[in-house]
């Protein structure tokens, strides 16, 4: 395959293992980072060496500028966009009850303002034959306690999908999110005990966390010529953890 792919929080995590399959995968990558630079130049620095094309560029997705500034930068750098894979998200775990709105609203304005202004964006400048991703989670079937703010903003992340692959009825670009079970990131391994990581390994049939790579190869399948008649759906790689 070949084209350019936007990859957002590509700095660690699920998004790094994106930046570099999508990048094996043949893919000149824009390897966007939040705030840690060191990290994202390393994901591009592995990318070149592997022969591949690569880039990192700062934006914060929360921001219409930033993310404005993003695609513009990537179309001045390859040309023109193919695939955008929106991974940056937080998850700090706070009780409804607690009632702590600035919590609430981080979440909100990273999960699900960020998708929008990334989806946005991808409607805009994604070619014929393109492929936008989106990140949702597959707790939103579990309800676990603390996980309000996370689980209400990716439930409007998987809206915006199923929306978006409408409007751009005609254009030939597909729409999906990827829901995740627990992966082993330090997004999810961040807070919790030894006991509460166990507790969660065990509730997949599969008996173990998923990892980074695990998710890649479900977008790698979504952005490559096999993904091209899946539109607008939420495909749930979790292990049978939900």
């Amino acid at each position: 395959m070949s084209g350019t792919a936007i990859v957002t929080g590509a700095s660690g995590g699920i998004g790094r293992a994106v930046a570099r399959r999508l990048a094996r995968d043949g893919f000149a990558v824009v390897a966007n980072y939040a705030g840690s630079a060191s990290r994202a130049e390393e994901t591009v620095a592995e990318i070149v060496a592997s022969g591949g094309r690569a880039a990192a560029v700062q934006a914060d997705v929360a921001s219409a500028a930033d993310v404005e500034r993003l695609f513009k930068t990537a179309v001045d750098m390859f040309g023109s966009v193919h695939v955008v894979v929106n991974c940056s998200g937080i998850m700090p775990l706070r009780p409804i009850a607690g009632g702590d709105t600035e919590a609430f609203d981080k979440v909100i304005a990273t999960n699900l303002r960020g998708t929008f202004l990334v989806l946005a964006q991808a409607a805009q400048h994604v070619e014929s034959g393109g492929r936008i991703i989106a990140f949702s989670t597959s707790v939103i079937a579990k309800a676990f306690p603390t996980y309000g703010p996370y689980i209400a903003s990716k439930a409007g992340v998987e809206g915006l999908v199923h929306v978006l692959a409408n409007e751009l009825r005609g254009r030939n670009v597909t729409v999906n999110a990827v829901a995740p079970g627990p992966v082993a990131t330090e997004l999810f391994l961040s807070g919790k005990t030894e006991a509460q990581i166990e507790q969660m390994r065990k509730l997949p049939p599969l008996e173990r966390l998923g990892q980074p790579d695990d998710i890649a190869s479900i977008v790698s399948f979504l952005a490559g010529p096999d993904g091209a008649w899946v539109n607008a759906q939420v495909l749930r790689a979790n292990g049978g953890f939900a």
